[in-house]
């Protein structure tokens, strides 16, 4: 058979991307200001704050840059998202930790080190987002065929069983479908190649960061099953989490208290009955953002909701309502991150209609979690669905890196009200 042996050329780039980022990334922001303003005498002759001003310009670079690369493996995720911020805040950080210690450092080279970051990480990751398209064959069998179109990928459909006239970074496949010999030997002959072999539901999981809910049937729930070895150390997590956060939100908290009940009459705080961690029941604690007469459906309607309070859209749109339950999180109910948990009306509908809706259950609910950042209110059950397929993604990818993004985006929309349902 005729076929173009390659390697991945996609792994290929990403590995030399980390390797130039690191590399020329270090040269350009801590060697080359101090060149210039220091001159080739600073290798020989280097006075202790020059040594003190490296090494702070080291790690407030190095810090956002490794974070980035760990979470660039997430869908929907911009390195320039997390970089830019991260270098503000790493610069900030290193800068007061140097002051706190009474560390001798050059104010000019620091600053100067900090604009070239900035516009270093601006050139590099504009350059690889040009460049670094994912290229995929397509094998035109089964669900591979109703591929979902994406930014950063190119879909190319094969019409025989070769690569010919084709530079691509893998192959996708309908592992579920028999395929005739022709198409076994091809596929047989790009992993002897080298060529990556990607299942269809692996790569549509890749990209739309949500795992099919047909994919359970397939799996038999196994591999959705959340790591038992991250469990202890996101509780720690959380207790260290709400700790902090509860006296820094308190004052917020009092005023939004009697900001509610001056804007309409009753409670400034509302209480509800929500399924919880593997399917016990839990009291919810939140701001009230609805008024205390008014009838409804016994959900929240997407788009304007008349029993919304005044307020209660301000509290909404940048997740303040939610602040009470980092009570629920101090006493276990709740994690930090998570699937949200649903009221005990809506949990009996959805698993009518929804499959495998209890299967969420398998993680502690949080405040925050990758279905809210990615998708936000979800009422229906079309809605519903896609927010369960977002659950399950996390359920199956949980680690700290994912709860970081999560964080990051969450924090992006509560500063912005963007994205806010």
């Amino acid at each position: 058979m005729q076929h173009q042996r390659r390697r991945s050329r996609f792994s290929e780039r990403l590995l030399l991307s980390r390797r130039v980022q690191f590399a020329t990334g270090l040269c350009v922001v801590v060697l080359a200001p101090a060149l210039w303003l220091w001159g080739w005498s600073f290798w020989t002759n280097s006075a202790p704050s020059q040594g003190y001003s490296m090494a702070v310009v080291t790690l407030a670079y190095a810090l956002p840059v490794i974070l980035a690369l760990q979470l660039s493996r997430y869908p929907g995720m911009r390195p320039l998202m997390v970089v830019l911020p991260g270098l503000a805040m790493g610069f900030g950080v290193a800068l007061g930790g140097a002051i706190a210690l009474e560390l001798l450092i050059d104010p000019t080279y620091v600053g100067s080190a900090m604009g070239l970051a900035a516009l270093w990480s601006l050139a590099h990751y504009q350059l690889v987002s040009r460049y670094s398209i994912l290229k995929l064959a397509v094998v035109p069998y089964g669900r591979a065929n109703s591929m979902s179109p994406s930014p950063n990928v190119e879909w190319c459909p094969l019409l025989a069983p070769s690569l010919v006239g084709h530079r691509v970074d893998g192959v996708v496949v309908d592992m579920k479908e028999l395929l005739p010999k022709e198409w076994q030997g091809f596929l047989a002959d790009c992993t002897i190649s080298g060529i990556p072999i990607y299942h269809a539901t692996t790569v549509q999981e890749m990209i739309n960061g949500r795992v099919p809910l047909d994919q359970l049937f397939e799996n038999q729930y196994g591999s959705l099953r959340p790591r038992d070895d991250y469990d202890v150390i996101k509780r720690l997590m959380d207790i260290l989490g709400a700790l902090i956060l509860i006296p820094v939100m308190l004052p917020l908290m009092l005023i939004v208290a009697v900001l509610i009940r001056h804007d309409s009459s009753g409670p400034s705080l509302f209480t509800q009955q929500r399924m919880g961690f593997h399917c016990r029941p839990f009291t919810l604690y939140k701001f009230r953002t609805m008024y205390v007469d008014q009838q409804g459906s016994g959900f929240t309607s997407e788009g304007y909701d008349p029993r919304i309070t005044r307020i209660g859209h301000v509290l909404r749109k940048y997740r303040i309502d939610e602040l009470p339950q980092l009570f629920n999180v101090l006493k276990g109910d709740m994690s930090l991150i998570g699937p949200r948990p649903e009221s005990m009306n809506l949990t009996d509908w959805y698993e009518k209609d929804v499959p495998f809706f209890f299967y969420r259950h398998m993680v502690k609910p949080g405040i925050t979690g990758w279905a809210q950042v990615e998708q936000g209110y979800a009422a229906e059950v079309d809605g519903m669905v896609r927010k369960i397929e977002y659950d399950f993604y996390y359920i199956k990818n949980i680690s700290f890196w994912l709860d970081m993004l999560i964080v990051i985006k969450t924090v992006k929309i509560i500063l912005t009200g963007f994205g806010s349902r």
